[in-house]
């Protein structure tokens, strides 16, 4: 939001479209005509800290500017939504825990790797660490979870371990005595649950920073492509099917799905859940 006493910066229908289109290209982030305001709300605080008078001047920022990589860690903070918590989408995560990550044990397929891509604050990627231990597979296999955003305060927050109230509205209680302890106002995950996970920095559009992460068997991208365009949807799935192995299970938020996009992978409902499966028939790894 903008700070108070900070006014929003006019952002004109022409310096919009080349702007959106630049964010779109390396972000991935998608603005309609009907989120021009919600662009300019978001990002006129930047243009202040900067010093700046016009979108027009922000624009040639990102783009020519030495310091530009710095301010796109600004803008990506500042357009993330980090509105995530325990326990969310259930199914799916049982469906891995009780059915997947069985099968992918007993075909000795090697160590179960997980991939919480945009992992905003933590709460998705410590709810699978969080349900794994629950059911003891850390004891029985070789589990590495790997998780990821594109947003540095979202990962200094969930590299930090430290949560809030909201984050727990889903979570039974009993777990949350048993893997949190209070500190100040908020509850500090157990250190061992939280050294399961390891944290790292990428961006879903760019290859380079997927490429290894991407090669897990189980990627949970959820509640992320409902900010992406048709096209850009396509282009990230597409990376992920070029590195999964086979089979590889691809898990979507509940109202996200691949229904506009070409893609190798086929919604598969197991358990309880669907999954987006990749199989040994489809193009893949080299």
């Amino acid at each position: 939001m903008t700070p108070p006493g900070a006014d929003v910066i006019d952002l004109p229908v022409g310096v919009f479209v080349i702007l959106r289109d630049l964010i779109g290209d390396r972000i991935g982030a998608a603005f309609d005509d009907a989120h021009r305001d919600l662009l300019a709300v978001k990002l006129s605080p930047r243009l202040h800290a900067l010093g700046l008078r016009s979108f027009l001047e922000y624009f040639y920022a990102l783009k020519y500017s030495p310091g530009a990589a710095d301010e796109w860690d600004r803008l990506t903070d500042a357009l993330s939504v980090p509105e995530t918590y325990f326990w969310r989408e259930m199914d799916q995560v049982r469906a891995l825990v009780d059915v997947l990550v069985p099968e992918h044990a007993a075909a000795a397929r090697g160590p179960v790797r997980i991939w919480s891509a945009a992992c905003a604050t933590g709460e998705e990627p410590l709810t699978l660490a969080l349900a794994l231990a629950e059911a003891g597979w850390f004891e029985r296999a070789e589990v590495v979870i790997e998780a990821s955003d594109a947003s540095p305060a979202a990962l200094e927050r969930a590299e930090r371990g430290v949560y809030r109230e909201r984050s727990f509205r889903a979570l039974p209680p009993a777990l949350r005595d048993k893997y949190f302890t209070p500190v100040g106002d908020g509850w500090q995950v157990d250190p061992r649950l939280h050294a399961r996970v390891r944290y790292s920095r990428a961006n879903l559009l760019d290859p380079a920073e997927t490429h290894a992460l991407a090669t897990a068997p189980f990627v949970f991208c959820r509640n992320v492509y409902i900010y992406f365009s048709a096209a850009t949807v396509g282009r990230v799935v597409g990376q992920f099917a070029a590195r999964m192995p086979r089979p590889g299970n691809l898990f979507l938020g509940v109202s996200e799905s691949l229904v506009r996009v070409k893609s190798a992978f086929e919604l598969t409902e197991i358990g309880r859940a669907f999954v987006y499966v990749v199989r040994s028939s489809a193009p893949g790894v080299s």
